[in-house]
């Protein structure tokens, strides 16, 4: 058991499917908080927007 191991522990054939797998998972996480931040700022400058033409005409 040891020597398995130590020999999957210095093996470099590669990425497996687990470590491409955990790469995706990363980048699709970062992808969906990016996007989630670029719409919540988006839907608070359109706020911004809409109050201050709002206070200009007065209503």
């Amino acid at each position: 058991m040891v020597n398995l191991l130590k020999r999957l522990w210095n093996d470099e054939s590669g990425p497996t499917a687990v470590e491409y797998a955990v790469m995706l998972a990363l980048i699709v996480a970062m992808c969906l908080t990016s996007i989630q931040v670029l719409a919540r700022n988006t839907g608070d400058s359109f706020d911004t927007s809409a109050n201050e033409i709002a206070s200009a005409l007065g209503s």
